[in-house]
C-alpha cells in the first residue's frame, strides 16, 4: 500500500499537537517500519521546513527535513499534475495539487486531518484515526516510538 502523506500530519507530530501526535506519529511510524509507503510531496517538505523553522529554529527544521527525506519518498509536482489539479472540482489548490499528485503516483489514500477537503479527489481522503482503523493492530508492546516528524 502507498500512501500521500499531508502536511498537517507531520506538523502534528513536529509540534506534538496532544490532541492529534499519537495517531498521526503512529501512521509516520508505521511508514518508516516499512509497513506501507509514506510519500510525501516536495512542496510540502519547503513549507513544513518554513514552518518548523519559525515554530522550533533552523536545527531542528534541517533535522526533520533530513528525517523525511531518509523514510519516505518525496514525489514532485510537474506541469501535467498543475494542470490535472487545476481541473479537479476542489476548492483549494494546494489540497488539488495533493490529489492530483497522489492520483499520478499510484496512492491508495491521502491521510490528512482536513479529509473533507479533499472532496472531489481521485484518491481518496482519510484521517490519521480512521487509516489505523483499517490496519491490523500492532502487537503488544510494539507502540510508536516517540520520533519527531522523520
Amino acid at each position: 500500500m502507498r500512501i500521500a502523506i499531508d502536511l498537517n500530519v507531520l506538523m502534528d507530530v513536529a509540534q506534538n499537537r496532544a490532541a492529534f501526535y499519537q495517531d498521526s506519529e503512529e501512521v509516520l511510524a508505521r511508514a518508516r517500519e516499512g509497513e506501507y509507503e509514506g510519500v510525501i510531496f516536495g512542496h510540502l517538505v519547503t513549507t513544513f521546513y518554513y514552518l518548523l523553522a519559525k515554530f522550533a529554529g533552523a536545527a531542528a527544521a534541517n533535522t526533520a527535513v533530513d528525517g523525511l527525506l531518509a523514510d519516505f519518498a518525496i514525489v514532485g509536482a510537474d506541469k501535467q499534475i498543475l494542470a490535472n489539479a487545476r481541473k479537479l472540482p476542489m476548492i483549494d489548490f494546494e489540497d488539488g495539487v495533493v490529489a492530483a499528485t497522489a492520483d499520478s503516483c499510484g496512492c491508495d489514500y491521502i491521510v490528512t486531518r482536513n479529509a473533507p477537503d479533499f472532496a472531489g479527489s481521485p484518491v481518496p481522503a482519510i484521517t490519521p484515526t480512521d487509516f489505523l482503523k483499517l490496519l491490523s493492530p500492532r502487537a503488544p508492546g510494539q507502540a510508536a516510538g516517540g520520533h519527531a516528524a522523520t
